[in-house]
């Protein structure tokens, strides 16, 4: 199945987020150069927003996020965090695993697609964003 690269969704990050993601991808890079490269794409064509503007519906640093697996159709709720707090079974995913960088800065109602470092292209609909309290 072959995927032309679809229209990347407009994204938002709060400028907090955006440093210090900044930061942890160039740290990064060699241990995961495929999503901290992505990672760092998505920072650079993201609207910078101040930190006191979130909007609602947007996927921030600590946020939980319901999503959609379009490929599977299963959904799943994660919190998006930063690497030292991540915890699979608990549900916390890193901003450095490729599903992380993806859903960063999305809001409610988009969908982007993007390509594993395995090779294989998934596709993710952003439901709800419950905001960090």
């Amino acid at each position: 199945m072959s995927h032309l690269i679809t229209q990347l969704p407009p994204i938002a990050l709060r400028m907090c987020d955006a440093d210090r993601l900044r930061n942890i991808a160039e740290a990064a890079s060699d241990k995961y150069p495929q999503t901290t490269d992505f990672l760092a794409r998505e920072i650079e064509r993201a609207e910078i927003v101040p930190d006191v503007r979130a909007r609602p519906g947007l996927v921030t640093m600590d946020s939980e996020v319901t999503f959609r697996d379009d490929i599977s159709l299963q959904e799943r709720s994660v919190m998006l965090v930063y690497p030292e707090a991540a915890d699979v079974d608990a549900g916390r995913i890193s901003i450095l695993t490729p599903i992380g960088a993806a859903l960063i800065g999305l809001s409610a109602g988009q969908t982007i697609e993007f390509q594993t470092p395995g090779g294989r292209w998934r596709s993710l609909t952003v439901l709800k964003v419950n905001q960090p309290r």
